[in-house]
């Protein structure tokens, strides 16, 4: 393949980017790699079918490598963002400071006409959704669960209360959670709503996120916080503990969050986890570890936004380094229950089923778009379908 681009003939299918014309180089004041168009065609393979690792909202993602032979992933987002270089390349700058164990690393980014390119350290082991409910894998056993839930746990805290600026996540999900071959997660995909976010886009007609992980004040309110993205991890907290996928295709009315809700205040009070537990883990857990992701997750998936904890409270929990009633700051005894807030005044649970309902009829109406093997499905209106198996 020559350096000039001329590898269109390598392209197979409709994931092709759009080849642009030439464009300078352009170059940020921070020590992220910039990378011309030409450079990241030959990474992989000419953008080949063979190394497309996902595709969804964002746009697709593939597999790379560097001429120093280190492993990436490209991620290309669609056209058409509304953004212009400057600002593009400010959330870049944002996004580069960023370092964590937990945190996917960006290693660098490509402008090239009206293309946006983001270059990622390549994570070998796909991703939580995959190993969770991929088809004829091994069961996924409790510790490898509980390492998994922590690690994002951190990677999640420290987005929302050590960066500055803070970053919200506003996608949390499982198949945005990468893992590597010693089982650690890291969380990919932070800021990449805002990345591609169309700022001239009214806020009704673009609806970020993907329905079953949303909290349900975004309905109301349009907005995404920090506490929105402890409901997401709330959401993913009951795959873990439960094996079951955030909405059942077949009946939308049994989401995982309704169906699980009067379990967890039952197993809570009761110490028995059996119901709520996957069967496929045969048991096979430690009680006192599984109270503490049950209780983590209870008290994330509130009703109320700001009754839920802050991604630091749980992660103490999860450790077992804090007592799970300090997951209950600001919830009094007996209000509703361990994870409710109906009857108070700023969220009922009348105001929680209306917006449920908003929520479904936005996912009836939406379009179905592929789910992604590598956390390339963020964002786009039309992964408020829900995925079929």
């Amino acid at each position: 393949m020559g350096p000039n681009g001329d590898d269109s003939s390598m392209y197979s299918g409709p994931h092709r980017p759009p080849l642009p014309p030439p464009s300078p180089s352009f170059s940020l004041g921070f020590n992220k790699s910039t990378f011309t168009y030409d450079d990241l065609a030959a990474a992989t393979g000419g953008f080949a079918q063979a190394n497309l690792l996902g595709q969804g909202g964002f746009g697709y993602v593939h597999k790379g490598v560097l001429p120093n032979g280190k492993e990436v992933a490209v991620k290309s987002l669609k056209s058409g963002s509304g953004q212009g270089e400057r600002e593009f390349q400010a959330e870049v700058d944002i996004i580069s400071r960023v370092h964590h164990r937990h945190l996917v690393s960006l290693v660098g980014y490509c402008i090239a006409g009206g293309q946006r390119m983001l270059v990622y350290e390549f994570v070998p082991n796909k991703t939580l959704e995959y190993h969770l409910h991929g088809k004829g894998l091994p069961v996924m056993d409790f510790p490898t669960r509980l390492k998994i839930a922590l690690g994002s746990a951190k990677g999640l805290a420290y987005l929302h209360e050590d960066c500055h600026p803070r970053i919200i996540h506003r996608d949390i999900k499982a198949a945005n959670i990468l893992i590597d071959y010693n089982f650690e997660a890291m969380v990919a995909d932070f800021g990449l709503a805002k990345l591609s976010s169309d700022n001239n886009t009214h806020v009704s007609t673009r609806v970020m996120g993907t329905f079953g992980y949303l909290a349900p004040e975004y309905a109301s309110s349009g907005k995404l916080t920090e506490k929105s993205d402890v409901f997401s991890f709330g959401v993913m907290l009951l795959e873990l503990i439960t094996g079951k996928r955030p909405v059942d295709a077949r009946v939308m009315d049994d989401s995982l969050v309704d169906w699980a809700r009067p379990l967890l205040s039952q197993s809570l009070e009761d110490g028995n986890f059996d119901e709520l537990a996957d069967p496929l883990l045969e048991r096979n857990y430690n009680p006192q570890e599984m109270a503490r992701m049950v209780a983590g997750a209870a008290a994330s998936i509130r009703h109320s936004a700001k009754k839920r904890p802050k991604m630091s409270q749980i992660v103490r929990a999860l450790e077992g380094e804090s007592s799970l009633e300090d997951l209950n700051e600001g919830v009094r005894p007996g209000q509703s229950s361990i994870y409710g807030s109906s009857g108070s005044s700023d969220y009922s649970q009348s105001s929680y089923n209306a917006d449920l309902k908003k929520f479904r009829q936005i996912a009836l109406t939406s379009q179905e778009f592929p789910s992604s093997e590598y956390g390339a499905s963020s964002g786009d209106s039309r992964e408020m379908t829900p995925k079929h198996n």
